[in-house]
């Protein structure tokens, strides 16, 4: 149980690392608490919930799993090399293809709800 429990802590701590040393971890929690407010305050369905949960859960995990690999990246070729290089690039690719999709998602479940906020004001 002791390891369980160890194994949570090493956990917390990695998300609390990135959440203070990583710009783009923090753009994404932020995105992600203005979809969370935004979905309470449109009364979204259940079934979109799981949509907003999912890009949140997919970015966030792609955005770790960047940086994990950034860090690896450094830490076995600290100089310049092409293909570290190509490395970074390609896990930076990941965030971005997490993000267009949450980005798709966030317009296909909220920008009909706004507009008929518009329209009824």
């Amino acid at each position: 149980m002791k390891k369980l429990i160890r194994g949570f802590g090493y956990a917390f701590n990695g998300l609390g690392y990135a959440a203070k040393t990583q710009l783009n971890f923090r753009v994404h929690l932020v995105a992600s608490i203005l979809a969370v407010f935004m979905g309470y305050a449109l009364r979204i369905a259940v079934n979109e919930w799981q949509w907003v949960i999912l890009c949140i859960a997919l970015v966030l995990m792609a955005e770790l799993f960047n940086t994990a690999l950034e860090f690896l990246t450094d830490l076995v070729s600290p100089e310049y090399n092409k293909i570290a290089g190509h490395v970074k690039d390609i896990g930076a690719s990941a965030v971005v293809i997490a993000a267009l999709f949450a980005l798709i998602t966030g317009i296909i479940i909220f920008l009909p709800k706004l507009l008929l906020l518009t329209h009824a004001a």
